[in-house]
């Protein structure tokens, strides 16, 4: 056999085997897996026009660094209340901003959500429980101000990527402000989710974030990981995860997943083909599409 005709059969074999990791895998708690060609475009959104509102500071005046939010108000009819979205971006826990994030906004502010894509403490300086604090802010300013935007506050949902996914899901986990007489969060949207820090090497980022080693601080990792919080009361979770990942590898998200399940939390997986960390954030349109009607099902319909 010639050296073109074996470049032709090799080829010959591998296109089934291309073909296969060219599909999505979605999974959901309820058993049914199903397979979703990436290719296909992605739903349209409802058309809902908004205000977009930067900078409105979100925590307390003795806050120890001032923090804000762009807030996304949508111009929907009547006076019936409306989810929210309490969005945050990635960056290491350390870095970029919340215009990472203005296309979700948008997109989550198009569909009727009043959004609140928030700034938030950076590590070293500051470490956790520092971020969850943050966020647990952000909450109560949203559950203040429910009477003038008209925020359902059983619907609020967290949205983000990579360590704002992870600070929305362990927000989920953990509950929001101890003493607090507001809801939690009713469901999340987690990308590219550092679910078990305990899973890392000691890298300058995680040690940074906690203040020390998983000797050292090993009960702060365990604290600080969603996977390790999950409990039935924990809110659904839809997770979507490059499988090329190699910054935040793909068994945090099959193993919280699998944790979500065994609690009998609602919960689907979108695992992306061919997609890296930051590919998986770039090319995430279906896997968000996905996201978000796993979101109007959770709160009870589309908005």
């Amino acid at each position: 056999m010639g050296p073109r005709r074996a470049r032709l059969l090799g080829l010959a074999l591998c296109l089934p085997l291309l073909a296969a990791g060219c599909a999505a895998t979605h999974l959901s708690t309820d058993g049914s897996p199903a397979i979703r060609d990436t290719a296909s475009p992605a739903a349209p959104s409802p058309g809902y026009s908004f205000r977009r509102l930067d900078d409105r500071p979100y925590t307390p005046p003795d806050w120890p660094q001032s923090l804000t939010a762009d807030l996304y108000l949508p111009d929907t009819p009547g006076s019936s209340r409306r989810p929210a979205a309490l969005v945050v971006h990635g960056g290491g826990w350390q870095r970029r901003g919340p215009e990472d994030m203005a296309d979700i906004a948008e997109r989550l502010a198009a569909r009727g959500y009043v959004v609140a894509n928030i700034a938030y403490r950076f590590a070293p300086e500051y470490r956790f429980p520092a971020q969850l604090d943050d966020l647990r802010a952000a909450m109560d300013w949203l559950h203040a101000h429910a009477e003038a935007w008209r925020i359902d506050t059983r619907r609020i949902v967290g949205v983000g990527y990579s360590s704002g996914a992870h600070r929305v899901s362990l927000l989920a986990s953990r509950g929001p402000s101890p003493g607090g007489s507001h809801p939690g969060l009713a469901a999340v949207v987690a990308g590219g989710l550092p679910s078990d820090l305990l899973k890392f090497d000691d890298g300058r980022l995680v040690v940074e974030f906690i203040g020390g080693t998983r000797a050292e601080k090993r009960d702060a990792y365990v604290q600080a990981s969603p996977a390790r919080q999950v409990t039935p009361a924990t809110p659904p979770h839809f997770l979507f995860h490059g499988r090329l990942d190699a910054l935040v590898p793909v068994d945090h998200a099959t193993d919280m997943y699998a944790r979500l399940a065994a609690a009998g939390v609602p919960a689907e997986l979108y695992l992306q083909p061919l997609r890296g960390h930051i590919t998986s954030f770039l090319t995430g349109d279906d896997a968000l599409e996905a996201g978000l009607a796993f979101l109007e099902e959770q709160l009870g319909g589309e908005q």
